[in-house]
């Protein structure tokens, strides 16, 4: 036994030393970046053959190349590695690395440049503490996000994907960060308690400095701490968890906001920057009057702070056209906040970056713009081009947080259809009711290559990623990551995600939504006047598209029955259902024959049953809008062979429903849904989603059929 433990030690030693030892470093970049991009090239060194010589790598910087671009030269026992600046140089020895993971051997490296096509890449993460909605689906990530452990293996899927912006949000995080020098009272920490939290932060920062990743705090407005509101103004709430609130505009709060911003940036060096809000907690206000707070408050705080050090600034636009926090969009107001970016010259570091949420909060969906937070863009922020300000689009997912997601066609639209004008900079994706952090999703008893939960959606990030920097990213980068995670059945199942991942999509576009509650797409759920429940075959009847070129099953059925034709250009329910179907049963039949019997672990089990899930959800979807357009026609023609063909439709749905159950019920856990708030501000601790849970919601859409009424 000992002799064996002998030989198990020597042969660890001996692969150690090989893989040290493929790479000489002559020329190196003496930097933390520099140091990063040679950690991360040290580790994907295969084991050195035989006695051949190490490969000798040059890392260097030429700013010619441009931001964040490289290029790599590899030559018999030579690598040459140029970044334009640091990122560049990080983002050169990674791509060397997934060559490498792929089994590309050193001297068959491709040689190759590339240049980013979108300036900021950014990914949206909400803290726990202080979050934007009280939801113990949010509160559950709180060890796992204290855990340095998680934010390194966060930030480095960040930078691996070539996402080049962290943005942390949290409506109050000064107190977590800093000790307010005039307004000590504001903060209730014990000194050690303070201690870990000034550590964790620094650590974040540190690291994604580290890493070339720019870091903004992004907050609500306005808000302050519950010790600081009960200590001046009592009679407010300005605090966690109050959204929809009255404005506290007092002088005191002013002050404590502006200097607090000040001190954050001033003690935090490796924190590049802020984001600004005005919405919620600025009830009573005019738009005028949020302007003016924020120029006067959050902007001045970081000009202060920018007199010693760069800052950088994201400008989210306002949600509000009227005195309260309700959504609106107006021309006056556009205008007024364009003056208000104008005014600020270029006095921040690099463009200031204006924040608007693609298609309200339901960016997945249709390409097209339709809607930002509120109701439809006007041009004011883009015409006559911005000088000194860029338009960031945030593409959020409320939508699916369990099943995996990755469909390379529609991000590839979607930035070319809106990431070419002159005024975009670029894009955040995120989430607002959803942390990718505890992974509260996987079934006990199952073994799986993830910790956690941002790594069971690893395709999700790399696809928005990597194609935020290339739009021209070959698929062949995507499927050889695949296959090297699952041998030969990875190629199929990357086409069968491209096909499954339309189910989502189509949901999005057929049935119109706006804030976070109002649709959860792999749970097919939806706010339905006060709740959140399964969306019915009533709901699915009456609810207009989001998208304008699709029509909805009630006005199909109204033209239909008066024999009226839709042009090629409208995308009819039928439509819509043969599109679910044909995508469905393709993504079905490619993961037919794969083979899980000698996997590893369960980790491409899941992936395949994912596939399945999005699949027989399509399939779902598909038999319930047929069932519905019969069902509509029976209410408005009349005729008994209408019901039993809705009947008959929405049987199969529901089949399709059981098998979702079938699948889903060993894999994953009951999890907690922040959309099960409903239409409320307080928590809601009866917040379990599984679609076995509401079974019966989908099969009262038989009974609904069974008892409708001919005219």
């Amino acid at each position: 036994m000992f002799q064996r433990l002998v030989l198990l030690i020597t042969l660890l030693a001996l692969s150690a030393s090989a893989h040290a030892g493929l790479f000489q470093f002559g020329k190196r970049v003496d930097s933390p970046q520099g140091r990063y991009a040679e950690r991360m090239l040290s580790a994907s060194a295969p084991p050195q053959q035989g006695t051949a010589p190490p490969v000798q790598v040059d890392m260097s910087i030429d700013a010619s190349l441009g931001a964040e671009a490289f290029s790599i030269q590899a030559k018999h026992q030579h690598l040459s590695i140029t970044g334009g600046d640091a990122r560049g140089l990080i983002y050169g020895a990674l791509e060397v690395r997934e060559q490498l993971q792929n089994g590309t051997r050193i001297d068959r490296l491709s040689t190759r440049s590339h240049t980013p096509k979108q300036a900021f890449r950014g990914i949206k993460l909400n803290t726990p503490w202080d979050s934007y909605r009280p939801s113990s689906a949010l509160a559950q990530h709180t060890d796992a996000m204290k855990d340095l452990k998680f934010w390194e293996a966060y930030l480095d899927m960040m930078v691996a994907n070539r996402f080049n912006a962290f943005t942390l949000w949290t409506m109050h995080p000064f107190t977590y960060m800093v000790r307010p020098t005039n307004f000590p009272e504001a903060s209730t920490w014990t000194d050690a308690e303070f201690a870990e939290w000034q550590h964790l932060y620094r650590e974040i920062f540190r690291m994604a400095k580290e890493r070339g990743l720019d870091t903004y705090v992004v907050f609500w407005s306005i808000f302050v701490s519950e010790a600081f509101e009960k200590a001046h103004n009592p009679a407010a709430k300005n605090f966690y968890p109050h959204y929809y609130v009255d404005g506290d505009t007092s002088d005191v709060t002013k002050r404590y906001l502006r200097e607090s911003v000040t001190q954050m940036l001033l003690e935090y060096p490796d924190l590049d920057g802020i984001g600004v809000s005005h919405g919620e907690g600025m009830g009573g206000m005019t738009p005028l009057q949020r302007q003016q707070f924020v120029d006067e408050v959050y902007v001045a705080g970081a000009q202060e702070a920018n007199k010693t050090r760069p800052v950088k600034l994201i400008h989210r636009v306002p949600f509000s056209s009227g005195l309260s926090s309700g959504p609106g969009v107006s021309n006056d107001v556009e205008s007024l906040t364009r003056a208000a970016m104008e005014k600020l010259g270029n006095q921040f570091a690099g463009p200031i970056w204006v924040e608007m949420k693609f298609n309200w909060s339901h960016g997945h969906s249709t390409p097209k713009l339709v809607k930002v937070h509120g109701g439809k863009l006007g041009d004011t922020y883009f015409k006559p081009t911005p000088t000194n300000y860029r338009v960031v689009w945030q593409v959020r997912n409320e939508d699916f947080f369990a099943l995996r997601w990755g469909d390379a066609s529609f991000i590839r639209e979607q930035i070319a259809l809106n990431g070419q004008a002159d005024a975009v900079g670029g894009y955040f994706v995120g989430s607002e009711t959803y942390i990718p952090a505890l992974d509260y999703f996987t079934a006990e008893g199952q073994r799986v290559p993830w910790h956690w939960a941002f790594e069971r959606q690893w395709l999700f990030y790399k696809l928005w990623g990597r194609l935020l920097y290339d739009p021209n990213t070959p698929e062949s980068v995507f499927a050889a990551d695949f296959t090297r995670r699952f041998g030969r059945a990875g190629a199929k199942l990357f086409q069968a995600y491209a096909h499954a991942s339309q189910t989502p999509l189509l949901l999005a576009r057929l049935y119109d939504s706006r804030w976070d509650f109002t649709l959860y797409a792999e749970g097919l759920l939806a706010l339905q006047g006060e709740t959140t429940k399964y969306i019915g075959v009533e709901a699915l009847i009456n609810q207009p598209p989001l998208d304008p070129a699709y029509v909805s099953i009630k006005d199909f059925v109204q033209a239909t029955n008066a024999g009226r034709r839709f042009t090629t250009a409208k995308q009819t329910p039928i439509a819509v259902a043969d599109e679910l179907h044909a995508r469905a049963s393709q993504a079905l039949a490619l993961i037919k024959g794969i083979d899980l019997r000698r996997a590893p672990d369960d980790g491409v089990r899941q992936e395949v049953a994912d596939v399945a899930i999005w699949a027989h959800l399509g399939l779902h979807l598909e038999a319930k809008i047929r069932g519905a357009i019969e069902l509509q026609r029976l209410r408005t023609v009349g005729g008994e062979a209408h019901r039993q063909a809705a009947l008959r439709h929405l049987s199969a749905a529901l089949a399709q429903w059981d098998e979702v159950i079938r699948l889903s019920r060993p894999l994953y856990k009951d999890m907690r849904l922040t959309h099960y708030n409903h239409n409320a501000f307080e928590a809601n601790p009866d917040n379990f989603f599984h679609w076995a849970r509401i079974r019966d919601e989908v099969a009262r859409d038989l009974e609904v059929a069974r008892s409708a009424k001919a005219p």
